[in-house]
Protein backbone atom coordinates (compact mmCIF):
# COMPACT_ATOMS: atom_id res chain seq x y z
CA UNK A 1 0.00 0.00 0.00
CA UNK A 2 1.27 3.46 -0.88
CA UNK A 3 0.71 6.10 1.82
CA UNK A 4 2.09 9.49 0.91
CA UNK A 5 5.47 8.87 -0.69
CA UNK A 6 6.11 5.53 0.98
CA UNK A 7 5.30 1.93 0.23
CA UNK A 8 4.11 -0.24 3.11
CA UNK A 9 4.76 -3.93 2.50
CA UNK A 10 2.40 -5.68 4.89
CA UNK A 11 3.73 -8.80 6.54
CA UNK A 12 7.41 -7.92 6.24
CA UNK A 13 7.56 -5.99 9.53
CA UNK A 14 5.40 -4.04 11.96
CA UNK A 15 5.01 -0.32 11.27
CA UNK A 16 4.80 2.32 14.00
CA UNK A 17 2.39 5.25 13.78
CA UNK A 18 3.36 8.14 16.06
CA UNK A 19 0.59 10.24 17.61
CA UNK A 20 0.64 14.03 17.20
CA UNK A 21 -2.23 15.59 19.16
CA UNK A 22 -2.97 19.22 18.33
CA UNK A 23 -5.46 19.46 21.18
CA UNK A 24 -5.29 20.98 24.66
CA UNK A 25 -7.13 18.06 26.29
CA UNK A 26 -5.57 14.79 25.17
CA UNK A 27 -6.28 12.05 27.73
CA UNK A 28 -2.59 11.23 27.88
CA UNK A 29 -1.62 14.79 28.72
CA UNK A 30 0.45 15.29 25.56
CA UNK A 31 -1.87 17.61 23.67
CA UNK A 32 -0.41 20.72 22.07
CA UNK A 33 -1.86 24.10 22.91
CA UNK A 34 -2.71 26.51 20.13
CA UNK A 35 0.48 28.46 20.80
CA UNK A 36 2.67 25.38 20.46
CA UNK A 37 4.07 24.21 17.16
CA UNK A 38 3.52 20.69 15.80
CA UNK A 39 7.01 20.33 14.37
CA UNK A 40 9.01 19.46 17.49
CA UNK A 41 6.95 16.43 18.61
CA UNK A 42 6.58 15.31 14.99
CA UNK A 43 10.32 15.56 14.34
CA UNK A 44 11.06 13.79 17.62
CA UNK A 45 8.71 10.92 16.72
CA UNK A 46 10.35 10.53 13.31
CA UNK A 47 13.83 10.64 14.85
CA UNK A 48 12.74 7.85 17.19
CA UNK A 49 11.67 5.68 14.27
CA UNK A 50 8.01 6.45 13.48
CA UNK A 51 7.02 5.25 10.01
CA UNK A 52 4.11 7.70 9.79
CA UNK A 53 2.36 10.26 11.97
CA UNK A 54 -1.30 10.54 12.97
CA UNK A 55 -2.46 14.14 13.45
CA UNK A 56 -5.65 14.76 15.40
CA UNK A 57 -7.40 17.96 16.47
CA UNK A 58 -10.15 16.57 18.69
CA UNK A 59 -9.63 14.43 21.76
CA UNK A 60 -11.54 11.13 21.76
CA UNK A 61 -11.09 10.44 25.46
CA UNK A 62 -14.20 9.72 27.54
CA UNK A 63 -15.88 12.98 28.52
CA UNK A 64 -13.94 15.03 25.99
CA UNK A 65 -15.19 18.41 24.82
CA UNK A 66 -16.58 18.31 21.31
CA UNK A 67 -14.77 20.50 18.81
CA UNK A 68 -16.62 22.36 16.07
CA UNK A 69 -15.63 21.96 12.45
CA UNK A 70 -14.07 25.42 12.14
CA UNK A 71 -11.96 24.99 15.27
CA UNK A 72 -10.80 21.53 14.21
CA UNK A 73 -9.85 22.86 10.79
CA UNK A 74 -7.93 25.68 12.48
CA UNK A 75 -5.99 23.18 14.57
CA UNK A 76 -5.37 20.41 12.06
CA UNK A 77 -4.77 21.92 8.64
CA UNK A 78 -1.88 24.25 9.61
CA UNK A 79 -0.30 21.41 11.60
CA UNK A 80 -0.48 19.03 8.64
CA UNK A 81 0.92 21.68 6.31
CA UNK A 82 3.76 22.55 8.68
CA UNK A 83 4.76 18.92 9.22
CA UNK A 84 4.52 18.21 5.50
CA UNK A 85 6.83 21.13 4.73
CA UNK A 86 9.34 20.15 7.41
CA UNK A 87 9.19 16.38 6.89
CA UNK A 88 8.12 15.86 3.27
CA UNK A 89 8.90 12.15 3.14
CA UNK A 90 6.92 11.14 6.23
CA UNK A 91 3.36 9.94 5.53
CA UNK A 92 0.71 11.78 7.53
CA UNK A 93 -2.62 10.46 8.73
CA UNK A 94 -5.52 12.70 9.72
CA UNK A 95 -7.53 11.46 12.70
CA UNK A 96 -11.00 12.97 12.35
CA UNK A 97 -14.70 12.20 12.13
CA UNK A 98 -15.48 15.22 9.95
CA UNK A 99 -15.45 15.01 6.16
CA UNK A 100 -14.51 18.68 5.72
CA UNK A 101 -11.49 18.26 8.01
CA UNK A 102 -10.39 15.10 6.19
CA UNK A 103 -10.77 16.83 2.82
CA UNK A 104 -8.76 19.90 3.88
CA UNK A 105 -6.06 17.83 5.59
CA UNK A 106 -5.61 15.62 2.54
CA UNK A 107 -5.34 18.74 0.38
CA UNK A 108 -2.72 20.09 2.83
CA UNK A 109 -0.54 17.00 2.56
CA UNK A 110 -2.02 14.15 4.61
CA UNK A 111 -1.93 10.78 2.90
CA UNK A 112 -4.45 8.65 4.78
CA UNK A 113 -7.68 9.12 6.77
CA UNK A 114 -8.12 7.54 10.21
CA UNK A 115 -11.87 7.21 10.89
CA UNK A 116 -12.69 6.28 14.50
CA UNK A 117 -16.32 5.77 13.47
CA UNK A 118 -15.46 3.66 10.46
CA UNK A 119 -18.32 1.25 11.16
CA UNK A 120 -21.05 3.92 11.11
CA UNK A 121 -23.57 4.14 8.29
CA UNK A 122 -22.21 7.55 7.29
CA UNK A 123 -19.83 7.03 4.36
CA UNK A 124 -18.81 10.68 3.94
CA UNK A 125 -15.21 10.09 5.08
CA UNK A 126 -14.91 7.13 2.73
CA UNK A 127 -16.10 9.31 -0.14
CA UNK A 128 -13.51 11.96 0.72
CA UNK A 129 -10.77 9.34 0.85
CA UNK A 130 -11.94 7.95 -2.49
CA UNK A 131 -11.95 11.40 -4.09
CA UNK A 132 -8.33 11.93 -3.03
CA UNK A 133 -7.23 8.38 -3.83
CA UNK A 134 -6.21 8.01 -0.18
CA UNK A 135 -6.23 4.88 1.99
CA UNK A 136 -8.70 4.69 4.86
CA UNK A 137 -8.51 3.22 8.36
CA UNK A 138 -11.84 1.78 9.48
CA UNK A 139 -11.95 1.62 13.27
CA UNK A 140 -14.59 -0.24 15.23
CA UNK A 141 -16.73 1.72 17.67
CA UNK A 142 -20.15 1.57 19.29
CA UNK A 143 -22.26 4.04 21.19
CA UNK A 144 -23.02 1.41 23.84
CA UNK A 145 -20.70 -1.48 24.89
CA UNK A 146 -23.24 -4.26 24.45
CA UNK A 147 -22.17 -7.53 22.84
CA UNK A 148 -23.10 -11.19 22.87
CA UNK A 149 -19.73 -12.12 21.33
CA UNK A 150 -17.47 -9.10 21.19
CA UNK A 151 -14.91 -10.28 18.63
CA UNK A 152 -17.45 -11.92 16.35
CA UNK A 153 -19.44 -8.68 16.32
CA UNK A 154 -16.33 -6.52 15.81
CA UNK A 155 -15.44 -8.63 12.79
CA UNK A 156 -18.99 -8.51 11.42
CA UNK A 157 -19.21 -4.74 11.87
CA UNK A 158 -15.83 -4.21 10.19
CA UNK A 159 -16.74 -6.54 7.32
CA UNK A 160 -19.85 -4.45 6.68
CA UNK A 161 -17.77 -1.27 6.93
CA UNK A 162 -15.34 -2.60 4.34
CA UNK A 163 -18.20 -3.21 1.92
CA UNK A 164 -19.63 0.30 2.48
CA UNK A 165 -16.21 1.86 1.90
CA UNK A 166 -15.76 -0.14 -1.31
CA UNK A 167 -19.19 0.99 -2.49
CA UNK A 168 -18.16 4.57 -1.70
CA UNK A 169 -15.18 4.22 -4.02
CA UNK A 170 -12.24 3.18 -1.82
CA UNK A 171 -10.54 0.10 -3.30
CA UNK A 172 -10.48 -2.84 -0.91
CA UNK A 173 -6.69 -2.95 -1.11
CA UNK A 174 -6.58 0.64 0.26
CA UNK A 175 -8.40 -0.25 3.50
CA UNK A 176 -6.95 -0.92 6.97
CA UNK A 177 -8.99 -2.21 9.92
CA UNK A 178 -8.69 -1.33 13.62
CA UNK A 179 -10.57 -3.29 16.33
CA UNK A 180 -11.11 -0.08 18.32
CA UNK A 181 -9.48 -0.98 21.60
CA UNK A 182 -10.98 1.38 24.19
CA UNK A 183 -13.87 2.53 22.00
CA UNK A 184 -17.41 1.36 22.73
CA UNK A 185 -16.11 -1.49 24.87
CA UNK A 186 -15.71 -2.26 28.55
CA UNK A 187 -12.32 -3.15 30.00
CA UNK A 188 -13.35 -6.80 29.87
CA UNK A 189 -14.27 -6.46 26.19
CA UNK A 190 -10.93 -4.81 25.46
CA UNK A 191 -8.99 -7.63 27.09
CA UNK A 192 -10.98 -10.20 25.11
CA UNK A 193 -10.27 -8.31 21.90
CA UNK A 194 -6.56 -8.56 22.66
CA UNK A 195 -6.88 -12.25 23.46
CA UNK A 196 -8.58 -12.90 20.11
CA UNK A 197 -6.78 -10.41 17.86
CA UNK A 198 -5.68 -13.11 15.45
CA UNK A 199 -9.29 -13.64 14.39
CA UNK A 200 -9.22 -10.26 12.64
CA UNK A 201 -6.99 -11.79 9.96
CA UNK A 202 -10.17 -13.32 8.52
CA UNK A 203 -11.01 -9.87 7.11
CA UNK A 204 -8.01 -10.05 4.82
CA UNK A 205 -6.92 -6.48 5.51
CA UNK A 206 -3.94 -4.99 7.39
CA UNK A 207 -4.60 -4.46 11.10
CA UNK A 208 -3.85 -1.28 13.07
CA UNK A 209 -3.79 -1.60 16.86
CA UNK A 210 -4.07 1.42 19.16
CA UNK A 211 -3.70 0.54 22.84
CA UNK A 212 -1.24 3.25 23.85
CA UNK A 213 -1.80 4.44 27.45
CA UNK A 214 -5.49 3.44 27.29
CA UNK A 215 -7.59 3.24 30.44
CA UNK A 216 -7.95 -0.54 30.32
CA UNK A 217 -4.18 -0.78 30.80
CA UNK A 218 -4.55 1.60 33.71
CA UNK A 219 -7.22 -0.67 35.19
CA UNK A 220 -4.93 -3.67 34.95
CA UNK A 221 -2.04 -1.94 36.72
CA UNK A 222 -3.99 0.71 38.65
CA UNK A 223 -1.77 3.43 37.15
CA UNK A 224 -2.40 6.84 35.53
CA UNK A 225 -1.92 7.48 31.81
CA UNK A 226 1.66 8.70 32.12
CA UNK A 227 2.73 5.46 33.81
CA UNK A 228 1.35 2.93 31.32
CA UNK A 229 4.37 2.55 29.03
CA UNK A 230 5.25 -1.01 30.06
CA UNK A 231 1.63 -2.11 29.68
CA UNK A 232 1.54 -0.55 26.22
CA UNK A 233 4.75 -2.33 25.24
CA UNK A 234 3.29 -5.63 26.38
CA UNK A 235 0.28 -5.15 24.11
CA UNK A 236 2.53 -4.15 21.22
CA UNK A 237 4.46 -7.42 21.52
CA UNK A 238 1.28 -9.48 21.97
CA UNK A 239 -0.37 -7.71 19.06
CA UNK A 240 2.56 -8.48 16.77
CA UNK A 241 2.41 -12.12 17.85
CA UNK A 242 -1.26 -12.09 16.81
CA UNK A 243 -0.43 -10.61 13.40
CA UNK A 244 -1.07 -6.86 13.61
CA UNK A 245 0.64 -4.79 10.95
CA UNK A 246 0.84 -1.37 12.61
CA UNK A 247 0.69 0.07 16.13
CA UNK A 248 -0.43 3.60 16.97
CA UNK A 249 1.56 4.92 19.94
CA UNK A 250 2.58 7.95 21.98
CA UNK A 251 6.01 6.64 23.03
CA UNK A 252 7.65 5.91 19.71
CA UNK A 253 11.20 4.79 20.48
CA UNK A 254 10.41 2.05 23.04
CA UNK A 255 7.60 0.73 20.86
CA UNK A 256 9.89 0.67 17.82
CA UNK A 257 12.41 -1.36 19.82
CA UNK A 258 9.75 -3.79 20.99
CA UNK A 259 8.38 -4.09 17.45
CA UNK A 260 11.80 -4.80 15.97
CA UNK A 261 12.47 -7.45 18.62
CA UNK A 262 9.06 -9.05 18.20
CA UNK A 263 9.43 -9.00 14.41
CA UNK A 264 12.85 -10.66 14.69
CA UNK A 265 11.34 -13.52 16.67
CA UNK A 266 7.86 -13.83 15.18
CA UNK A 267 8.44 -12.84 11.56
CA UNK A 268 12.01 -14.09 11.42
CA UNK A 269 13.37 -10.74 10.23
CA UNK A 270 16.70 -11.04 12.07
CA UNK A 271 19.67 -13.20 11.18
CA UNK A 272 22.75 -13.41 13.42
CA UNK A 273 25.98 -12.01 12.08
CA UNK A 274 28.38 -14.56 10.64
CA UNK A 275 30.96 -13.20 13.07
CA UNK A 276 28.74 -13.29 16.16
CA UNK A 277 30.23 -15.05 19.15
CA UNK A 278 28.40 -17.12 21.71
CA UNK A 279 28.16 -16.32 25.40
CA UNK A 280 25.77 -14.89 27.94
CA UNK A 281 25.71 -11.44 26.26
Amino acid sequence: MTIGRRQFAWGERTFVMGIVNVTPDSFSGDGLLATDGPFDPAAAAVAEGADLLDVGGESTRPGHSEVGEEEELRRVVPAVAAIRDALPDIPLSVDTTKAAVADAALAAGAGIVNDIWGVSADDSLARVAAAHGAPLVLMHNRAEPRYDDVMAEVIADLAAAIERAVQAGVPRERLIVDPGFGFGKTAEHNVEVLQRLGELRALGRPILLGTSRKSTLGRILDLPADQRLEATLATTALGIAAGVDMVRVHDVQPNVRVARTADAIIRGTWRPSAHAEGGSS
